[in-house]
């Protein structure tokens, strides 16, 4: 899976749950720049993908700052910025989980926050509308677009309308002649020849390719997809952030990892 700037992706596939495991591969470098990143990258196999390649907005360039996250069992990714970190540092000292963070993201703040959100819900999804919520109400937002997944599910958020988050749900039994998967914008490339045979659905910032199955996300949606990649949307969080930001707002190397 190739992904480009701040782009975020999630495939999901059955699998036995005795067979899960993470492999993680990330580096704090351009992939571009990276010779075992191009090699590795072309034959990975896996029920869950979810590859981000940052543009950084808070934080240096460092192992620590390199998305996708890992708490609690879950991978985490976010594309987006917002401000009030250190309000936000001390409601996860409240929370007992100010250990979570281990860099200097607002992206693996945000994380934290659900991560102990979920432990007090006793649930991921309540865990997601509360932390959101949080900062919808009590932070400057200018976007908090996540993806986070298990080996069997995917959570993802479009809020505010800040990002575009796109969402194809693919069967290749349904075709007249089933084909592997092909995704290719100007800028992203998937492939897969497995996938000819299996149904699976893919998020992403943008459509990679053609298909006229790609849909937009609605402003505030919190979708998931469960292990029977089933999927349900619900419209949770507020109407509007309370202190919203625009690109004028944030610093110069945020507002460069925000621009389209």
């Amino acid at each position: 899976m190739f992904l480009e700037k701040t782009g975020i992706l999630g495939l999901n596939r059955r699998r036995r749950p005795d067979q899960h495991r993470w492999i993680k591969a990330k580096q704090p470098f351009a992939a571009w720049e990276d010779h075992a990143f191009a090699r590795e990258a072309r034959d990975l196999k896996s029920t869950t993908f979810l590859a981000h390649v940052r543009y950084a907005s808070t934080g240096a360039h460092t192992m620590v700052n390199t998305h996708p996250f890992e708490q609690d069992g879950r991978l985490f990714a976010h594309n987006g910025a917002f401000g009030g970190l250190e309000r936000l540092d001390q409601r996860l000292a409240a929370l007992g989980v100010a250990g979570l963070v281990r860099g200097q993201t607002d992206s693996e703040r945000l994380f934290a926050l659900i991560s102990a959100e979920s432990r007090r819900a006793g649930g991921v999804a309540d865990g997601i509308v509360r932390a959101v919520t949080w900062i919808a109400e009590e932070l400057p937002v200018y976007s908090l677009n996540l993806v986070m997944t298990t080996a069997t599910d995917l959570w993802a958020v479009r809020y505010p309308a800040t990002h575009e988050l796109h969402i194809l749900e693919r069967d290749p039994a349904a075709a007249t002649v089933p084909a592997p998967l092909e995704a290719r914008s100007a800028r992203i490339h998937a492939r897969s020849e497995e996938l000819a045979g299996s149904p699976h659905v893919l998020i992403a910032t943008e459509p990679m390719d053609q298909s006229p199955g790609w849909r937009l996300m609605a402003p505030g949606a919190l979708l998931h997809v469960g292990p029977d990649l089933a999927v349900t949307t619900t419209l949770p969080f507020p109407e509007t952030v309370a202190y919203p930001l625009a690109l004028s707002d944030l610093e110069p190397s945020a507002a460069a990892s925000q621009r389209p």
